[in-house]
């Protein structure tokens, strides 16, 4: 299996297009593939497949073997490797999720993809779908008791569930331990990606993640996306802003005119071998 190796700010993923559909086994092949000490190493397997309504499809399994609705930072990765490996010469590519076809502005240098710009799509912010198990119709700094604490959380699905937690200082949490505490709280039937977000500004956020099914990750590509509609809806930032996390910088704009968020940043090639 040929493989490229590729990384969002640090999230890293193993990327194959040589399957025309997904293969029976792939949890078990996620787990091989992402295992950092006998395996490649990833946070997750992402496979470019053919679609008939978009340009390609995507599908991204995480290091546990489980499937992700979404993820910012590979859907970046995967427009930059059909379009450095000459499978498309367009600027702007539809690719297929899990949560419908997404558009993709690919911003080029010497040939080369150097930006994307993600149309995320417009979040979900009833409690029901995201989903939790709240009574009212929106999560927003619900109090969520975990053995570390009571956390203020304001729920967001990008496609895929978020808890986003505003902290005064990043310092006072310790992310491995109450990470997936909250991670795997019953309040998220379906689990949840958990950001504990710092504001340096009203435009200018630092986040930490814990992601479902792969731990701690050097960035969220959806998880940024979901921290700056939460900013808006607590009122901590401005509808577009910079999430610096530890792999580097989202540019992050939920737009009032169409109610989408849109996500800017950077994907790297960094090897290529066979599995």
């Amino acid at each position: 299996m040929k493989f490229t190796k590729m990384h969002g700010l640090g999230n890293d993923f193993v990327v194959v297009a040589e399957f025309s559909s997904v293969p029976e086994g792939i949890s078990e092949l996620a787990q091989q593939v992402c295992d950092r000490h006998f395996g490649i190493g990833a946070d997750g397997l992402v496979l470019v497949l053919p679609h008939e309504q978009a340009d390609f499809a995507m599908r991204i399994f995480n290091a546990d073997g489980t499937e992700a609705e979404q993820c910012g930072n590979a859907v970046r990765c995967v427009a930059k490797y059909v379009y450095d490996k000459g499978l498309t010469d367009r600027p702007e590519v539809l690719l297929e999720t899990r949560i419908g076809i997404q558009r993709l502005q690919l911003f080029t240098e010497a040939g080369q993809v150097t930006q994307v710009t993600v149309d995320m799509g417009e979040p979900i912010l009833t409690a029901e779908k995201i989903p939790t198990t709240a009574a009212s119709e929106r999560v927003v700094n619900h109090q969520v008791t975990v053995a570390d604490g009571e956390f203020p959380v304001t729920a967001v699905s990008m496609g895929n569930p978020h808890a986003v937690i505003f902290l005064s200082d990043l310092a006072t949490v310790n992310l491995h331990q109450t990470g997936p505490q909250i991670e795997t709280h019953p309040f998220f039937p379906r689990k949840t990606n958990v950001e504990f977000v710092q504001v340096n500004a009203d435009d200018d956020v630092t986040m930490h993640v814990w992601e479902r099914g792969c731990g701690e990750t050097l960035a969220c590509g959806s998880g940024a996306c979901a921290v700056v509609v939460a900013g808006v809806l607590t009122g901590k930032t401005s509808r577009e802003t910079t999430v610096h996390l530890k792999g580097g910088d989202l540019r992050i704009e939920w737009r009032e005119a169409d109610n989408r968020v849109y996500m800017t940043g950077p994907s790297v090639i960094v090897f290529e071998g066979d599995f």
